[in-house]
């Protein structure tokens, strides 16, 4: 019998829109998982610092997903102090959850960029990752070509993909690129320019509420 599936989903959902919740119902799809966990980030250390307070960003996300029962949010980076690794969240979790395999998603421009993050090394022995190819890029012949040079070098092609000495897999996600940014909704806002199409209902009447984002500049 295989193992229950649990997909990370993290970033800083500020705010949530369109593209995160279709990529975590693709990524559950894809993958075959039980549920996806949306993980907002405390204070992301290769991100500039987040708009919107936790509490905001969380409830959000709550809204966004109320629909969607696969979907779930996961406070465990706003509970612990300090920067939020994506290497501390993981080893959590799996403290947690011994007996689920973890996906964590990310998209290629993140998976470049591994050797930036804290302890990358450790990241291949405590989940699986699955790989969105982001807008504009053509997908490689080779999903290993999108990890620095040491990691790559520790994968072998699987049936599905790649797999780690660990036993943990590399593999894509097909996902249609949602040219949706979080960057241009808060920019969009703070002009006074519509966002109907780019965001839930609920999470846009929440904004507004609470007048989110009108002096980002």
């Amino acid at each position: 019998m295989s193992q229950a599936g649990l997909g990370l989903l993290g970033g800083t959902f500020d705010p949530i829109h369109f593209a995160h919740v279709r990529l975590g119902r693709t990524a559950r799809a894809t993958l075959s998982l039980e549920k996806v966990l949306l993980i907002p980030a405390a204070d992301p250390p290769l991100k500039p610092r987040c708009v919107a307070s936790a509490m905001h960003r969380v409830r959000m996300v709550e809204l966004a997903i109320a629909s969607e029962p696969e979907l779930e949010v996961c406070t465990i980076e706003l509970s612990r102090p300090g920067p939020s690794y994506t290497v501390d969240t993981l080893t959590e979790l799996r403290e947690r959850q011994p007996e689920c395999d973890l996906w964590f998603i990310l998209g290629s421009d993140a998976l470049r960029g591994l050797d930036t993050w804290h302890r990358p090394e450790r990241l291949f022995e405590l989940a699986h990752f699955g790989v969105v190819v982001r807008s504009g890029e053509p997908v490689p012949t080779r999903l290993t070509s999108l990890l620095p040079s040491r990691h790559a070098a520790a994968f072998k092609p699987s049936s599905n993909g790649w797999v780690h000495p660990s036993g943990h897999e590399l593999r894509l996600i097909p996902f249609e690129p949602v040219e949706i940014s979080s960057t241009e909704i808060r920019e969009r806002l703070r002009t006074g320019q519509s966002i109907r199409s780019w965001l839930p209902e609920p999470v846009i009447d929440y904004i507004h509420t609470y007048r989110l984002y009108e002096e980002d500049s």
